[in-house]
């Protein structure tokens, strides 16, 4: 199983994170921070991965087990 941390704090909004993998991430309408549609997703790690490697921030923590 996946888990995914935000920390909304960090966040500067890029929105790198729900382009590569919109299923999972949003960005908030009001602040355009990261929001997390499925803290833990199943499949899609690849993505899931890449879109927390993409965050400039570094705003995203992931746990694969």
């Amino acid at each position: 199983m996946t888990r995914l941390v935000a920390d909304r704090e960090r966040c500067i909004g890029s929105g790198m994170c729900a382009l590569i993998a919109p299923e999972v991430f949003d960005q908030d309408e009001d602040d355009g921070r990261v929001r997390l549609l499925d803290p833990s997703p199943r499949g899609g790690h690849a993505a899931v991965r890449d879109a927390v490697d993409a965050c400039p921030a570094r705003a995203l923590d992931i746990d694969l087990d």
